[in-house]
């Protein structure tokens, strides 16, 4: 019988996959948005990749070296910012941006505060919202097929027709990785089947985020409408890829569920009441410090002294 019992310290339940395979993954499911990006955008999105990937990596391996820190760039979690932070960038910033950019998401909000599990909102969302206040023109500067112009989101706020097709497919304006809703699901598909995350954010974000959009939009259930604001701009990615971290989501079922109706929420006020026409970034950032409090309203209470009580 005592060769049953195993006394170990928590948690008794872990995952099969190493936090370097979990990056590796992420970057594997990125892929298809990142490689439509560059073939929709041309040579400019995919120098934008690198030197952002480049950048976090080298922040990373240069703070750590000098502060004499274990180098952790092995587990690639600064890849996986520096991609992610690309893919939420416009394909003509100039190439000095995407170096901003990762010296802040890497140093500012994960490093200086405790490096990878310790960040208290997503790096890369939180680089690209403080690129759009800094740099606001450069971040706001669209251009497909040479010509200068507005998202779909935004010409969809401005009371202007859409193509749902374009927009599925990507061959729209917008930044280098959200225009393409198949690249994004394939992606998503991946990250589903391999068991890295689950559907209770995703769904819970997109689904209250359409009950918004219908009580809230104006158009009432017009199918056309709807579908247009649950393909463009950053939602799709954001769903999928950004609010899922582990790091800055809770980690409770019913947190989570909490938080995705936080997501929908937030992101339908900015959208339908805010002067842009986009307002995933910020709705996630703002949902990622309210996580704690989450988390504190929806953790379980243990049972005995000090706890619930039959």
């Amino acid at each position: 019988m005592s060769d049953l019992l195993k006394v170990s310290s928590n948690p008794h339940i872990r995952s099969p996959y190493k936090s370097s395979q979990i990056m590796l993954m992420v970057l594997a499911a990125l892929l298809p948005a990142s490689a439509f990006g560059v073939w929709n955008f041309g040579l400019n999105a995919f120098i934008i990749i690198i030197i952002s990937v480049a950048s976090s990596v080298a922040t990373e391996y240069i703070y750590e070296r000098l502060m004499h820190k274990k180098i952790t760039i092995n587990d690639y979690s600064a890849a996986v910012t520096g991609l992610l932070l690309a893919l939420n960038l416009p394909a003509t910033v100039p190439w000095w941006l995407p170096i901003i950019g990762s010296v802040f998401a890497v140093l500012i909000v994960k490093q200086l505060f405790g490096g990878l599990g310790q960040n208290f909102m997503n790096p890369a969302l939180g680089a690209r919202c403080f690129l759009l206040i800094s740099f606001t023109g450069r971040m706001t500067d669209f251009t497909y097929d040479g010509i200068s112009g507005a998202t779909p989101l935004a010409a969809l706020k401005a009371g202007e027709a859409v193509s749902l097709k374009d927009m599925f497919f990507g061959t729209t304006a917008g930044t280098i990785g959200e225009t393409s809703v198949i690249a994004i699901l394939i992606g998503a598909i991946f990250l589903l089947a391999t068991g890295i995350i689950n559907l209770r954010i995703p769904a819970t974000y997109i689904i209250t985020f359409a009950l918004f959009i219908v009580i809230f939009g104006g158009h009432g259930l017009d199918g056309s409408y709807l579908a247009a604001q649950l393909c463009g701009g950053g939602l799709m990615l954001g769903a999928f890829f950004m609010a899922t971290d582990y790091v800055t989501s809770p980690i409770t079922k019913n947190g989570q569920l909490i938080f995705g109706i936080v997501l929908g929420i937030f992101t339908g006020l900015f959208r339908m009441f805010g002067n842009s026409a986009e307002g995933v970034s910020y709705a996630i950032i703002i949902s990622n410090m309210l996580v704690p409090l989450i988390e504190k309203v929806t953790y379980p209470k243990p049972f005995g002294k000090g706890g619930e009580k039959f």
